[in-house]
């Protein structure tokens, strides 16, 4: 199964993707903001990175430009998950390199359906 990261200032809302991904079989590593996730990605590969845009230090844009930059993750699959539905908004995401976004608040259905459309099984 795919190793997710999960980045999100937001304990409960880290500790419920987690919950949701690694009852499917996945495994997660969990990062509390886009600092501690450029870091842990530097030294691991992940199938899928999940990342809130709203986040102190570096944002969820900023974290996807820096993760572009890098060989290992130039193609890795990035969710945005957010409140913001603002299309220019959108369109600074994209250009940053999001793969799908995820509106909050949203069902463990629809984490899970976007995670298999961004991953191969």
């Amino acid at each position: 199964m795919a190793k997710i990261l999960v980045v999100d200032d937001s304990k409960p809302i880290r500790c419920m993707l987690s919950n949701v991904l690694t009852n499917r079989g996945f495994t997660v590593v969990e990062a509390a903001d886009g600092k501690e996730a450029a870091e842990l990605a530097a030294g691991s590969a992940f199938d899928v990175i999940i990342t809130d845009v709203y986040m102190p230090e570096v944002n969820g844009i900023d974290l996807a430009r820096l993760l572009r930059e890098t060989p290992e993750h130039r193609f890795t699959p990035i969710v945005f998950l957010t409140t913001e539905s603002r299309e220019e908004f959108q369109s600074q995401g994209n250009d940053a390199g999001a793969t799908a976004w995820l509106t909050k608040p949203f069902s463990p259905k629809s984490l899970i359906d976007v995670i298999r459309q961004v991953v191969p099984e």
